[in-house]
């Protein structure tokens, strides 16, 4: 662990991926209160996001009012090359095997790769957000339903 656990623990979740590592999460009571929401904030410190299709979002209001496209990053478009050649190889290989065994550890760390790369880009993104402004409004639309 990284440091002391601070509290009571009132629950611990293990879970194991499917490149065979382990996590726990766990939940513990340290007896703070939980934050008051804040009062009036000003419109100038307030960013506006719209989540997009082509661009991941749109970000109004930024300081002195313009907007900044976030680009998106497709990771899975810039891993599907390596994706492709990993499960063409498990594909080829006998059920049970022992070299099957070691394709689908590649194949699962390239999919945990990917997935590693958006939780790391959407990580940053709201951290920025964060430290940049006071409020922060998200519009709610149904994705799907547009296509």
């Amino acid at each position: 662990m990284n440091r002391p656990i601070e509290g009571e623990i009132k629950t611990v979740t293990v879970c194991r991926k499917r490149t065979g590592k382990f996590f726990a999460s766990i939940l513990v009571e340290d007896g703070r209160e939980m934050p008051s929401t804040p009062g009036n904030v000003d419109a100038a410190d307030a960013v506006g996001i719209d989540l997009g299709l082509t661009n991941y979002a749109m970000l109004s209001g930024v300081p002195a009012g313009r907007n900044v496209k976030v680009p998106n990053p497709r990771h899975y478009r810039k891993a599907l090359v390596g994706l492709r050649r990993a499960q063409r190889d498990l594909s080829r290989k006998r059920q049970g095997s022992s070299n099957r065994a070691k394709v689908r550890l590649e194949v699962a760390r390239a999919h945990e790769r990917v997935a590693n790369s958006r939780n790391d880009f959407q990580h940053k993104l709201s951290r920025l957000l964060v430290d940049e402004n006071q409020a922060i409004c998200v519009e709610t639309l149904n994705v799907k339903g547009m296509l």
